[in-house]
């Protein structure tokens, strides 16, 4: 048993490194892959600016003013006792 998951685990091991990815898609470097499977050249270099961030002005919230007199409760749209 000891032997069979030993082999099992160099099996997986050497598939896994056998499958490496290409990043160019197998056309080399300063190529890369056209729309219809072939190799172009790459274009000129790419300069990617960060992205501008606009940050909305904060919330304030103040308390609203008292608009009944002290002693006088607002109901049904006007101040009562």
């Amino acid at each position: 048993m000891k032997y069979l998951i030993a082999a099992a685990l160099l099996a997986t091991t050497v598939v896994g490194f056998g499958a490496t990815a290409d990043a160019a898609g197998g056309c080399g470097r300063g190529f890369h892959r056209g729309p219809y499977g072939g190799c172009r050249p790459n274009a000129a270099m790419v300069v990617v600016r960060p992205p501008v961030v606009y940050r909305a002005a904060p919330v304030v919230v103040v308390p609203r003013a008292r608009v009944c007199p002290y002693g006088m409760v607002w109901r049904h749209g006007r101040c009562r006792y």
